[in-house]
């Protein structure tokens, strides 16, 4: 994949990330920041100063979670996102991310 189709790929990811979060603070009442900030890097904050930061790195031709529970790097398969350690999806791996630092349940559904 090259560069262009990469970050269209990735771009699109991340608007329907920040979309999932926004509708998951306002139906699951969540107490969290979400900001996107210069360069497509949403950066989540939640009550606790805890932080998420999600964003693209086009060289490696992947999105990058850093979180608590770790750092998680996804390439796209498909028409998914999937985890270049252990194969797992990325909105599955923030959830979790999300639901350990907000402390309560966390359901980014699609």
């Amino acid at each position: 994949m090259d560069e262009a189709a990469f970050l269209e790929q990735a771009e699109e990811m991340l608007v329907c990330i920040e979309d999932l979060i926004g509708r998951a603070i306002d139906e699951q009442d969540l107490d969290l920041d979400l900001e996107l900030q210069a360069g497509g890097i949403l950066k989540l904050e939640f009550d606790n100063g805890s932080q998420i930061i999600i964003n693209k790195h086009a060289a490696a031709r992947e999105i990058w979670i850093a979180a608590r529970s770790g750092g998680f790097h996804f390439r796209p398969e498909g028409d998914d996102w999937i985890g270049t350690r252990d194969g797992r999806p990325l909105l599955a791996v923030l959830e979790e991310a999300m639901t350990q630092q907000a402390g309560k349940p966390v359901v980014l559904a699609r």
